[in-house]
């Protein structure tokens, strides 16, 4: 792998929170390190590259995979914080951390391709709906269905794996689905253990 493959990101190590291409992600930011990171990414290319913590540490260990997105909105508090709204352009495989003297934290990663925009059968999309209803029954969430149903079928599929609160792992394997179908099949399944072990704190290793 040549350097002409891959790209410099400035990156936001954050449990559970995730980013697709094609979505919006809004995010409050408050530390000063991530303050200097806007700023920086405002005076260059607006890109922020989300990527999630693979466990404790100072600093934490990464995931390999996450998904750089650009500053679509931006909203510049008196206090010196910012209120963004990331908009998702492609997902990335980490190749190495760098030694930076930035208070952020960036690495060399390999954009990866971009696919289309993908559909579900109409089996897969009902299917995807049932369980959302059932996993929001169960853990008590208020769901405007109607609006639901008029979302397409990739911004239904990774709007809950943005918003449901699944374990950071659980998170990390749907970003990682390679096709929608996969991370549909995925997202059923985790909600119906969640679901179901709402009230143990079921983690998925």
């Amino acid at each position: 792998m040549s350097t002409a493959d891959t790209t410099r990101l400035s990156i936001f190590p954050l449990p559970g929170a995730l980013l697709f291409p094609r979505m919006h992600l809004p995010l409050h930011i408050f530390e000063p390190r991530y303050r200097a990171m806007v700023t920086d990414a405002v005076a260059r290319d607006r890109r922020i590259a989300m990527i999630q913590p693979r466990g404790p540490g100072d600093p934490p260990p990464l995931f390999e995979v996450g998904c750089v997105g650009r500053i679509a909105e931006i909203e510049a508090l008196p206090d010196g914080r910012f209120d963004i709204v990331l908009e998702g352009l492609a997902r990335f495989r980490m190749v190495r951390e760098l030694d930076v003297t930035t208070p952020f934290r960036q690495v060399e990663a390999v954009l990866l391709p971009a696919a289309a925009p993908e559909t579900l059968s109409l089996g897969e999309r009902a299917a995807v709906e049932s369980e959302a209803r059932r996993f929001a029954d169960t853990g008590g969430y208020a769901v405007d269905w109607e609006a639901v149903s008029r979302l397409d079928d990739e911004s239904l599929v990774n709007g809950i794996a943005q918003i449901a609160p699944f374990d950071p792992a659980a998170k990390q394997a749907l970003l990682e689905a390679e096709t929608l179908s996969d991370r549909a099949e995925l997202t059923i399944q985790l909600m119906s253990f969640f679901g179901r072990h709402d009230d143990e704190s079921g983690t998925l290793q």
